[in-house]
């Protein structure tokens, strides 16, 4: 069964073209929540606080892509 982070996911992807990149926002969410959207094939994170952003990324999948967003 897919969980319901899978499920959005899908559903947002088949509804943009395919040269629109998805940018997941990660930012304030558990690693966990992270990993069920990598999981579902989500590659591309985005994150606006840099302590964040390094500690997410050294935990987690070393072949997400991050992008700082926001000001």
């Amino acid at each position: 069964m897919m969980s319901e982070i899978a499920t959005a996911l899908h559903r947002i992807k088949d509804q943009l073209p395919d040269t629109v990149t998805l940018v997941a926002v990660s930012k304030t969410k558990p690693n966990a929540h992270i990993l069920q959207a990598y999981e579902a094939g989500q590659r591309v994170f985005g994150e606006n606080r840099p302590q964040e952003l390094k500690t997410k990324a050294e935990s987690l999948p070393e072949d997400i892509q991050w992008h700082m967003i926001g000001q």
